[in-house]
This record gives C-alpha cells, structure tokens and sequence, in this order.
C-alpha cells in the first residue's frame, strides 16, 4: 500500500468518524443534581410561576418551564435574573441535546437542521454566564423554539439586552417567555416543531405585594420600531395564550396588575 493510499483511506476514516460524532453524539444531562437549587428560584415557582395548560413543569436547577409536546417546545420558560447574573464569562457552547426531564421527550436539535430557522433561546444562554451547569442548561431543547435569523438577531434580541440593562438598576428581576402557540403555524423537522407566528416576554419586578410589570408581544418578524410600540396588557397575552402567568396571587392584584399598560416603571 502506498502512502497516497494510507494518507487517503486516513481521511476517510477521520471525516467518518467526526460526522458520527456531530450526528449521533451528545451527552445525557447537563444537570448536576449536587447543586443546590437557589431559594430565590424556588420562591419563584411558589408565587410568580404561570399556569399550565399542559400540565408538564419541568424545573430545572436555574429556570423552570411548561412543556407543549403537541408543539414540541416550551410554552413558557421562567426564570429569576439578579445583578449578579451578568457576568462576561467565555463560555464555550456545548451540544444541544434532548431535556431529560421531558418524559415524552423534548424536540431533536436535528429537526433544525436546513430549517431555514434559528435555534432560538427562550432563556437566553447570555443570562446565564455566571455558572457552567446554569449555561448549558440553556441548550436543552426545551428551551428553544425556531426563529427567524433578523427577528432572533434584531427585535429580539434587543429586548433581551434591555432587560439586562434594567436588572442593572432594578437589581432583580422575573422574566418569563414563549411563543404563542395557537392558530395556524409552519413546521420544521421530522417531529413538526411548530413555529409560533407570535413571541412574547413578561418582565417584572419589586416584591409580591407591590410587582411592577411590562408585558411584550412581537409578530415573528423583524422590526425597526421602538419596543415601546410592542408592549401591551399581561391580559391581552393570558387571552393569546390561556395561561394564567400570575394565578397564586389575589384576583384583585392580579386584575390591577395585569389589566393595565404601564411602563412609566421602565425606562424604555
């Protein structure tokens, strides 16, 4: 055998081998259950986490959601952002891989495969720097949902930076977010992930007796206005959505709260 024909059947062996590993690889968990779940993230699945129509919460370490299988993606994703969280860590990104606690088990990072689509973070992997397991958790497929590449790099993601700026002042703040998954919708992949045709983010803050919140709902498209054009009631996104996002507090606060635009609290 000559060394043309080692060297060529070497190269063979290597991208077989490296295209196995891209395609059927990925580790099983990110989750360590030695870490000791933050008591603020566990007053928040006590008071401040939405209903679900599904009946799947799943909580992990550093955010919990409710898992639609219908539309194989989390309808809410919730999660408690403090100062503290922003970090500049160099995070190296690791696999997306299938949630564990996901009993009918969540999407197949390969249906967005030549999709045409992002794989839009719900929890933002850049709110969770602070913590290796707290970062990767944020690739479990649960947490992500397909997006049009300039809505997930434009709109979008320029609310995402504006919470970060106000958990910069407001020291600590609830987030929850998700698509609207309702009405006709494009499908991806082998297990028709839905693509919601609509997005939107619950922010709140202060303590339970006295919550400030501002509520976002986007097309799915990418958009040049103000975020203050997109901000409507916590009602109007309950009503899109049939979740009840603050059902454990009095009907009375919720109904003041969730009736009204406001965002004289918010420097938008």
């Amino acid at each position: 055998m000559t060394k043309k024909t080692t060297y060529l059947i070497l190269m063979v062996i290597c991208t077989v081998g490296f295209w196995l590993f891209n395609n059927f690889y990925t580790p099983d968990t990110y989750t360590d259950a030695s870490v000791v779940k933050d008591n603020k993230q566990v007053k928040l699945e006590n008071y401040l986490q939405p209903s679900s129509t599904t009946g799947v919460v799943v909580k992990h370490n550093y955010f919990t959601l409710s898992y639609n299988e219908k539309y194989e993606q989390a309808e809410w994703v919730a999660y408690l952002l403090n100062k503290q969280h922003l970090t500049y860590e160099d995070r190296k990104r690791p696999y997306f891989i299938e949630d564990p606690k996901v009993k009918t088990k969540s999407a197949d990072w390969r249906n967005y495969k030549r999709s045409g689509y992002d794989r839009g973070h719900l929890c933002p992997a850049g709110d969770r720097r602070f913590a290796l397991q707290a970062y990767n958790e944020t690739f479990y497929t649960s947490n992500i949902t397909p997006q049009k590449n300039d809505f997930n790099a434009g709109v979008w993601n320029r609310l995402e930076k504006k919470v970060r700026q106000w958990v910069k002042t407001d020291k600590e703040l609830y987030v929850v977010t998700g698509g609207v998954l309702k009405g006709h919708m494009d499908e991806i992949g082998d297990e028709d992930v839905a693509v919601p045709n609509y997005f939107y983010k619950i922010v709140a803050k202060g303590k339970e007796d006295n919550l400030k919140v501002i509520a976002f709902l986007f097309p799915h498209k990418e958009s040049k206005k103000e975020l203050s054009s997109f901000v409507v009631s916590v009602d109007k996104i309950e009503k899109e959505t049939g979740i009840d996002f603050f059902e454990a507090l009095p009907k009375q606060t919720q109904d003041k709260l969730e009736a009204k635009v406001n965002v004289t609290n918010w420097a938008l």
